[in-house]
């Protein structure tokens, strides 16, 4: 039969640990920097401008404001019980002057002129004028320029004959959903054409004069199935 090994005094595990850890810190240097100057060094560090919060935005700020002081008026309105309902009245007026003054507000905004003449031309510019500018980015050897001015032009025409609704930021994978549903007989061509322009715009790829004239030859395919 095995003897019973004695059994470990109580704590004895601990002081051994704490015996270990006193022996290790030893070894440990003793600081060298004072910790007030590692506490300003710290502060250096956070006060630049990359650690700093992000501004808010002043209209974040002045509705903020707006809202704290709204807050502060309807406690006051309300701190009695007799004062409760006309409070409450006199709130929703103030609510109902401040949506007002918001909404003539917004009214006498107007977006800046460049923007406002890009989302007007764009969708008028005539697919002769693209081409007219794709022709002269051939000329010039500027392949990934001329394919898009060809693309362009094939939209204006697609939307000319009432096959796509050419729209400023519509995207080329919406124009060929488009055409599939619409006309579908030039489906595949403008597939094609699409990945194409696609390839040369988004996804730059090199592009050069056999880009250009697989772009063409595909566009012409897609505008032989038009409806006359």
């Amino acid at each position: 039969m095995a003897a019973h090994q004695p059994a470990e005094p109580p704590g004895r595990g601990g002081g051994a640990a704490a015996a270990l850890a006193g022996l290790l810190l030893l070894d440990l240097p003793a600081p060298r920097r004072d910790p007030s100057e590692i506490h300003r060094a710290v502060e250096e560090v956070l006060s630049r401008p990359e650690f700093r919060p992000a501004a808010r935005p002043l209209l974040d700020r002045i509705w903020t404001w707006v809202l704290a002081r709204l807050g502060e008026l309807l406690a006051s309105l309300t701190a009695t019980t007799a004062g409760s309902v006309v409070g409450l009245v006199l709130f929703a007026a103030i609510l109902a002057l401040l949506a007002v003054l918001a909404v003539r507000f917004a009214r006498t905004m107007s977006r800046s002129p460049e923007v406002e003449a890009a989302i007007v031309a764009a969708p008028r510019r005539s697919a002769a004028a693209w081409r007219a500018e794709a022709e002269a980015h051939e000329a010039a050897g500027e392949w990934r320029q001329a394919v898009r001015c060809r693309y362009r032009a094939l939209v204006a025409d697609l939307s000319t004959h009432g096959v796509v609704e050419e729209v400023p930021g519509r995207t080329s994978g919406e124009y060929r959903g488009e055409v599939a549903r619409n006309l579908p007989a030039a489906a595949e061509a403008f597939a094609g054409a699409t990945e194409v322009f696609d390839r040369a715009w988004y996804g730059r790829r090199p592009t050069g004069e056999e880009e250009a004239v697989r772009f063409r030859d595909l566009a012409g395919r897609v505008l032989e199935r038009v409806p006359g």
